[in-house]
């Protein structure tokens, strides 16, 4: 087995990529490849692409998406504490490396390997880069449990973070859905959802090839609305949504909002085999309720058409609760190179995961379902 250092996917096999990816649609050649083709996750950008692929001969046995960072833009685990604390100790913390799939807070495998000793040989070789590295540290975000430990035990720290997730309990409908909660809860939503429809709005599902450039334009006009109402910089562009609903149609689900047949406000979807995932939203008009309806009432209700068996709200959260989606544990790992500053992130984490495990216990006390749901 042979372990290179690529900056671009164009030399790599779509298929023999999408072998190794477990079904994950962020993992995609397609997706990974549009970010950084489109400039989204480029060089110009702040995200340098140092992919780590393993091959035998001309097969691809195992890869790792890694990117060097010169900013903790588009990450969702925030760490510019420490970048902070570096600064004020006059050291760099930038560059850095970064194993994660770029603007995604979607758990899901961050080595990539047909077998385990491929992804052992990867766990340990990217270590051997970051030390090899002028990169300050090197970060995983949101790999599966397994991957967690398996780095954790070559001396990585690890990060825990929560998320939302609602699941599938096998209601037929919404309404079903909707007697599982208490009776707060239950009228609130109800209340929620006749404001909209009293507003005269409807809503389209539109999935895969159904999906056109004009429907993708309108939605990236949304999308970018929003980002900058909130004055922020969009970290996607027309070119990456037009791209990858070209490429992995499959995979893509807009739900579009209309009122007296005109198009007001999307959010932007992607589902795998068994999951929905939540990922933008935006709107040219606003109305009460408007968000709530489209990124979650209308997210569940497709879920249960399609039985899908999770949706994933992206990250933080905790009106979602009030929603269904019940808090989630996520993890992330890190090696900083610098001993003393790794010593104090370590003390850090272990008060940091403290907290943590007491809020997400308190946060299932304050569970929206009732004991006893309505027949």
């Amino acid at each position: 087995m042979t372990v290179e250092i690529v900056s671009t996917l164009a030399a790599i096999d779509p298929a023999q990529w999408n072998r190794l990816t477990s079904g994950n649609p962020f993992l995609r050649h397609e997706f990974l490849h549009a970010l950084h083709e489109t400039g989204c996750a480029s060089d110009h950008s702040g995200w340098s692409p140092r992919f780590l692929v393993a091959f035998e001969g001309q097969r691809l046995t195992g890869a790792m998406p890694l990117y060097v960072k010169s900013h903790s833009r588009g990450e969702y685990v925030f760490d510019w504490a420490w970048a902070d604390a570096y600064q004020r100790h006059g050291l760099e913390y930038y560059p850095k490396l970064l194993c994660a799939i770029p603007f995604t807070p979607v758990s899901g495998p961050r080595i990539l390997g047909e077998s385990e000793s491929v992804i052992e040989s990867l766990a340990s070789k990217v270590l051997d880069v970051a030390r090899e590295s002028k990169a300050s540290s090197l970060h995983c975000l949101f790999p599966p449990d397994d991957q967690t430990q398996r780095l954790a035990g070559k001396g990585m720290m690890v990060r825990h973070g929560v998320q939302f997730h609602w699941v599938n309990e096998g209601d037929a409908t919404f309404d079903e859905y909707l007697a599982r909660m208490n009776h707060t809860k239950r009228k609130k939503i109800k209340q929620e959802r006749r404001k909209v429809i009293e507003a005269g709005i409807s809503f389209r599902w539109l999935e895969g090839a159904a999906i056109t450039e004009a429907d993708w334009s309108f939605f990236a006009r949304c999308y970018t609305r929003t980002y900058r109402e909130h004055h922020n910089t969009p970290y996607l562009n027309e070119a990456f949504f037009q791209r990858i609903g070209k490429t992995m149609p499959e995979n893509m689900l807009l739900i579009v909002a209309e009122r007296d047949c005109k198009p007001i406000a999307a959010s932007f979807n992607v589902r795998s085999a068994d999951r929905l995932y939540g990922r933008y939203w935006g709107a040219i008009e606003h109305h009460p309720m408007l968000h709530f309806e489209a990124c979650y009432y209308q997210t569940i209700e497709y879920c249960l058409a399609r039985g899908l068996a999770v949706f994933e709200g992206g990250a933080q959260g905790e009106h979602k609760m009030a929603r269904g989606l019940m808090p989630v544990q996520t993890s992330s790992v890190h090696w900083l190179a610098h001993p003393q500053f790794a010593e104090a992130v370590e003390a850090f984490l272990a008060r940091e995961t403290q907290g943590i495990d007491h809020y997400i216990d308190e946060l299932r006390e304050r569970t929206p379902f009732a004991a006893h749901p309505l027949p």
